[in-house]
């Protein structure tokens, strides 16, 4: 006999533990999100950058570019 979809436990909504589970972790993630985006403005180095003067001229790796029609 082959399981239907009306046999699936969680078929037309998702109830009890397994809501709370969903919702935990998009919390979680929510907060990590939100702590990297506040550790990336209070730990911004951009005046710790050390400026380059030199321009690359070539390309590196011998690589060849495809031309352009």
């Amino acid at each position: 006999m082959e399981p239907t979809l009306e046999s699936i436990s969680d078929y037309n909504e998702l109830k009890g533990e397994k809501k709370k589970t969903v919702w935990t972790v998009i919390i979680v993630g929510l907060l990590i999100g939100a702590g990297y985006l506040v550790a990336s403005k209070v730990f911004n180095a951009e005046d710790e950058a050390l400026p380059v003067k030199e321009k690359i001229v070539t390309i590196p790796f011998g690589t060849t570019a495809m031309p352009v029609k």
